[in-house]
């Protein structure tokens, strides 16, 4: 399983993205769910991943492959005029993909999905964020939906519309995020650290900072602790529940 999110903010997008990957119990192995282009001063594109790991690799695979020589291979997410005309290009690779997989006889499609997160700004154009499912339509976040999640997001989500604030900083963003995935890595298994994050500012057509952050990182462990200890006196602080006497 996976936890994905891209966030919109007045400042910019966030992402952030867990790394565990898992086939059963004693097969649990790490791998990367983002991946960043970049021209500097043109665009910057981010795409989070969620799904079956061969068709995500394979989708990831065939866009990096054609951005090399653009120029020659169009479209590429290096070429298009928009972050629309993006998303409409990413949406078609995962279909083909998915294709390519029923084409080889292999069986249960439902098996090889998979669902992608694809956030950026092409110069020209504002920062824009999509949720694009494996059949190959997408939607758009707006002011009404201003962050997707993908894979396993019910423990996360509840932190996330409690606490998003679309004026909030990017470290205030990542604090929230942690929280979201603390409570998801808690709750589920199947997600785990290190987690990889990428902060973009608007306009700066330039990938912002990124990183990775373990689970024995200071800040994560601060915050994990911290937060379970504010849950805890927050509960002991509301009034008890009054039993009727039978």
């Amino acid at each position: 399983m996976t936890y994905c999110v891209g966030m919109m903010l007045r400042r910019g997008l966030v992402f952030m993205s867990d790394t565990r990957t898992n086939a059963g119990l004693d097969n649990i192995s790490t791998f990367r769910k983002m991946t960043v282009w970049e021209a500097p001063g043109e665009r910057v594109i981010t795409l989070l991943s969620s799904g079956n790991l061969a068709t995500t690799q394979a989708v990831v695979s065939l866009l990096d492959e054609r951005t090399k020589a653009h120029e020659d291979r169009a479209p590429t997410l290096l070429g298009v005029p928009t972050m629309f005309q993006a998303a409409r290009l990413v949406a078609d690779t995962l279909r083909e993909v998915i294709a390519l997989h029923r084409e080889a006889g292999q069986e249960a499609d439902s098996a090889f999905r998979a669902t992608l997160i694809l956030g950026g700004q092409i110069a020209g154009g504002a920062p824009r964020l999509f949720l694009i499912y494996p059949e190959g339509n997408f939607i758009e976040a707006s002011e009404d939906t201003p962050f997707f999640q993908i894979g396993e997001t019910k423990y996360g989500r509840p932190i996330l519309v409690r606490a998003y604030d679309p004026e909030m900083s990017f470290a205030a963003a990542m604090k929230l995020l942690l929280v979201s995935f603390d409570s998801t890595l808690k709750a589920n298994l199947s997600v785990g650290a290190p987690f990889d994050y990428h902060l973009y500012e608007t306009d700066s057509l330039r990938a912002g900072p990124q990183g990775r952050i373990e689970l024995d990182d200071p800040y994560y462990r601060d915050i994990a602790e911290r937060w379970g200890a504010a849950l805890r006196e927050a509960l002991d602080g509301l009034p008890d529940f009054e039993l009727t006497p039978a």
